[in-house]
């Protein structure tokens, strides 16, 4: 009987972001089991806050002598002690956070997300950039598969780390079905709590300098005069500082122009998305990117950098713009603005071809890319 344990620490530890990634892959490989095989999930709950297995179809077990931190720190700098030790015997071991810990017994799978940390060393905290310098290239070299969330990540992977060459797997993510176009009254709702009567720019993600927020700002003051206002989502991340006092400097020349919030209530950010008029993502570097899918799945277009997987990820039913010249920016968004006014024929074939590109990612096929992974190893 094959077994299968996934490291579940990130679904317990992160909302969002790895944390999602892990919930949704260990829900669906559970649902697509055969009978013969099993699914084990392990995690640290030192202080109790966890509740029995919190998958249907799979196996809980948790470690609660110990912090996890501190069985973290164990692993990651003395390979000690095994990892099986505490989550059980399984012929593979996933380990979805680009580190993988020591076992005994049975292969591993690393999942490395992208390699942003060696590409934008300016873009990453200095200690967490440190430990993935030291540690991710390690993982990789002992791993006996890796995924990578795009081909455009499987690419970096292989260059920047030769032991990695052979061995890696491109699976793209999935977007949530939740995210689907809003009524009218959904989106005229989201509208009235803003406070936003013109059409908006929309940008949603963690406010750190990979994002390359400040540019969003230069490039959107250019059109504020005609009738545009923009919307920032996010909570604040690592060097957050410069970002927010730009935003500040903004609200300050354009009054009730520019909006900031911090967290979207629950339930209601596929109204926000719809209520844009357009979202727009000039980050530096993505190795994946949930949040113009999204868009494109609530049937906004979207406006994107070329950063990183981008392109291929939103493919053309994006606008992709490559380098940051905010004059060219601005045009292009204003186009695509007065497009849903002016031109209805080609918004709405630009809408078609944005939910059909988001519909191509689910969770149940990266589930089940990864189960062959898993399975191909097993064997």
């Amino acid at each position: 009987m094959p077994a299968y344990c996934l490291d579940y620490q990130p679904a317990v530890a992160q909302g969002a972001g790895i944390g999602r990634y892990v919930r949704e892959l260990a829900r669906g490989v559970a649902s697509a089991l055969s009978p013969e095989e099993s699914l084990s999930l392990f995690w640290c709950d030192f202080r109790r806050r966890g509740a029995g297995a919190p998958v249907p179809g799979a196996r809980g077990r948790v470690f609660r002598a110990v912090p996890g931190a501190v069985m973290q720190k164990a692993w990651t700098h003395l390979r000690f002690p095994p990892f099986d030790w505490f989550a059980g015997a399984a012929d593979v071991f996933h380990f979805a956070n680009f580190v993988s810990r020591p076992v005994r017994r049975g292969r591993t799978v690393v999942t490395i997300h992208d390699m942003s940390f060696e590409r934008f060393p300016q873009f990453a905290e200095e200690r967490n950039r440190r430990f993935l310098h030291a540690f991710a290239g390690r993982s990789a070299e002992k791993a006996d598969a890796i995924i990578a969330d795009s081909e455009f990540s499987r690419r970096e992977i292989e260059e920047l780390i030769p032991g990695a060459r052979g061995k890696v797997r491109a699976i793209h993510l999935g977007i949530s079905p939740d995210f689907a176009p809003p009524s009218d009254a959904e989106k005229a709702a989201a509208r009235k709590a803003m406070g936003l009567e013109r059409p908006f720019l929309l940008d949603v993600g963690t406010v750190e300098p990979r994002k390359n927020l400040e540019f969003l700002v230069d490039f959107w003051e250019k059109i504020a005069a005609d009738g545009v206002d923009l919307v920032v989502a996010g909570a604040p991340g690592w060097r957050c500082e410069p970002i927010l006092a730009r935003f500040e400097e903004a609200q300050r020349r354009f009054p009730g122009r520019f909006h900031y919030v911090r967290r979207v209530p629950d339930g209601t950010l596929s109204a926000l998305y719809g209520a844009a008029s357009l979202f727009a993502i000039p980050s530096h570097y993505e190795g994946f990117g949930f949040p113009p899918l999204e868009a494109m799945a609530c049937g906004t277009p979207v406006l994107s950098s070329d950063g990183g997987s981008l392109p291929e990820v939103l493919g053309s039913s994006a606008k992709i713009i490559r380098g940051f010249d905010a004059d060219e920016w601005a045009a292009a968004a204003m186009r695509l603005v007065r497009e849903e006014r002016e031109d209805e024929d080609a918004h709405a074939a630009r809408v078609k071809a944005g939910r059909a590109k988001a519909a191509s990612y689910s969770w149940r096929r990266c589930a089940l890319e990864t189960l062959e992974v898993y399975r191909s190893l097993a064997k």
